[in-house]
């Protein structure tokens, strides 16, 4: 049996500004398809850590490897061309735009024919189509024609997760997509997460533990820019020092 290569190494990464180091010689392997939660206090550096792995910020010191690729130095776009897509925790959407065109420029952001000038992209059937779709599978073509602004927040949420998919993604990075939800809004977005493609390996930054733990296979717990420990849901649970940081007995910078 041929064994795949890793989704994603992190050797030794670190990123430093000025005198504080924000992420702190992080090591990480990721399989594809799996499913990971980073968990950690505020200020740990895990947002730190989804934009060295996205390309939004260079690392100081490490490398970063996509598929026995090494990508530390490719930009953010360039990472996105190889399959490495992500959520924010403020949604970053077209607001002027309605959700079926929000959908389908993310669907041509990858497509070669963005730099075609003379022809509209809604007359490509392909990528109308792959957009329908992909509307259908986030339950928001109800919603098709609402401006991105108009929408409540949860769907606004919802609709970005979707954009972050229309690119086919091998890695997708999910910043606190809970954070500002309802109850029910959180209720529906943990059932559009578990409806994810299983091929697509997941890092999820979520400060709920129970969510957490309810998606993820195993966990990496961060604290002070460092991985404090990782492994699997009992494991975490069982630690002595992740309790210490949740409940604050722990000494923070």
């Amino acid at each position: 049996m041929i064994q795949q290569s890793p989704c994603l190494v992190l050797d030794h990464v670190s990123r430093a500004f000025g005198g504080l180091t924000a992420v702190d010689d992080v090591s990480l392997t990721l399989r594809a398809g799996e499913r990971r939660a980073v968990i950690g206090p505020n200020g740990a550096g895990k947002t730190t850590l989804f934009n060295i792995i996205s390309g939004e910020l260079a690392a100081t010191n490490g490398a970063v490897k996509f598929f026995d690729e090494d990508v530390t130095r490719l930009p953010a776009h360039r990472r996105a061309a190889r399959g490495i897509a992500r959520t924010f925790q403020i949604t970053r959407l077209f607001p002027n735009l309605t959700v079926a065109e929000n959908v389908l420029l993310a669907c041509e952001a990858l497509d070669r024919r963005k730099f075609v000038v003379h022809r509209p992209i809604a007359s490509y059937r392909d990528l109308t189509g792959r957009a329908a779709a992909i509307g259908a599978e986030f339950d928001l073509q109800r919603q098709r024609g609402e401006l991105a602004r108009n929408l409540p927040y949860g769907d606004q949420r919802k609709l970005e997760v979707a954009l972050s998919m229309a690119g086919r993604p091998r890695l997708l990075l999910l910043d606190e997509p809970m954070a500002g939800l309802s109850p029910a809004e959180r209720t529906s977005m943990q059932a559009l997460l578990q409806r994810l493609d299983p091929a697509i390996a997941v890092l999820l930054i979520e400060h709920d533990m129970d969510i957490a733990f309810g998606f993820a296979q195993r966990v990496t717990v961060m604290s002070q820019g460092r991985v404090l420990m990782e492994g699997d849901n009992d494991e975490v649970r069982a630690s002595r020092e992740v309790q210490e940081i949740y409940l604050g007995t722990r000494e923070r910078r």
